[in-house]
């Protein structure tokens, strides 16, 4: 009796805490029946309750075997985990992870930005009607942009040999300036209703161009609504604007950007006072300025002065490395660290 007693608050006990009740029910037994059993059996308790090796390993239900023999369908290592408190944790595969999109946004903002040597671009223009100034022009290095009048006379011919000798060409378009100044013929004005086909005769008139910059325009780059159309016409033949910056009030850039034509605006001109001493004073600022910002761009003119100063200039070295026009506008648009030179 006072077996069968101990035996029922063991089962109690058991009901209660699982784990703790099984080692007592185990021991109960031994007690009862001696260990021969408990050794032979606790196996197999055991493999009851924890699933074997082989099932942790696979997702695949295992089988086991019952007291009849009769197959039994084990449950995954992981739905048995989730069915018990004390079950043994499993360790799921880890997978490749991808960064959510505003960590992303921040890990690449982060970044510092590329380490450039600092630049220079320069561009020449009113080239066209002056023929001796436009060859000396372009005798200089190819990577001096060219901008020629489009209703010049020998803009078509000259246009041509500039590109065939490697130089960026550009039309350098009249355009409506707040002086009373006369840009010339065909001129993109204020709020007329031809621009779009005055900018096209502008652009058919310099074969092999690569953008545009505007002659004059002070008041015409100030105005959005006259300049889309311009730039839907860039847009259009995939040119580029550059803003010679004739105003400070200019939109040119903006406007470009926003309709994806690439655009940048002028840094210096050489030749506003047209001597020898004050161009060389405008090469320095130009190279300082790049050495500053990355890169800078110059406008200068074919005057005597200016030309003769710059291919001396630029057989030197100041510092800065001489790129193209479009290289130049690409870097303008871009966050770099400049290296000291």
């Amino acid at each position: 009796m006072a077996r069968d007693l101990l035996i029922r608050r063991l089962r109690v006990l058991a009901r209660r805490h699982f784990w703790d009740g099984a080692c007592v029910l185990l021991f109960a037994a031994a007690l009862a029946g001696g260990t021969g059993p408990l050794l032979s059996g606790a196996g197999k308790f055991a493999d009851s309750l924890v699933p074997g090796i082989a099932a942790q390993a696979s997702d695949e239900p295992a089988k086991v075997y019952g007291p009849a023999g009769a197959g039994v369908a084990r449950l995954p290592m992981y739905e048995f985990a989730a069915a018990s408190p004390y079950s043994p944790q499993v360790l799921f595969p880890v997978k490749s992870h991808i960064f959510p999109d505003w960590l992303t946004h921040i890990v690449h903002r982060a970044a510092p930005p590329p380490v450039r040597d600092p630049v220079i671009a320069i561009c020449i223009d009113d080239l066209g009607e002056d023929l001796a100034g436009t060859d000396r022009a372009m005798a200089l290095p190819k990577e001096v942009a060219l901008s020629f009048l489009p209703y010049a006379e020998a803009t078509s011919f000259l246009a041509q040999e500039a590109e065939a000798k490697g130089h960026i060409v550009l039309a350098h378009v009249p355009m409506e300036a707040l002086s009373q100044t006369d840009p010339g013929p065909m001129a993109l004005k204020v709020g007329a209703p031809d621009i779009a086909q005055k900018i096209a005769w502008n652009i058919a008139r310099v074969p092999g161009l690569s953008g545009i910059n505007n002659h004059e325009g002070s008041r015409f780059t100030g105005d959005d609504a006259s300049l889309a159309p311009v730039m839907r016409a860039l847009a259009a033949r995939h040119l580029f604007f550059f803003d010679s910056r004739t105003g400070p009030q200019s939109r040119a850039v903006g406007m470009a950007e926003g309709l994806g034509v690439m655009s940048a605006g002028r840094d210096i001109f050489l030749d506003d006072v047209v001597s020898e001493e004050a161009v060389r004073q405008q090469l320095d600022a130009l190279a300082a300025t790049a050495k500053r910002q990355g890169a800078a761009i110059a406008i200068g003119h074919p005057h005597d002065a200016t030309l003769k100063v710059l291919a001396e200039w630029l057989v030197q070295n100041h510092g800065v490395e001489l790129v193209t026009l479009s290289e130049a506008m690409k870097r303008k648009s871009q966050p770099v660290a400049v290296a000291s030179r």
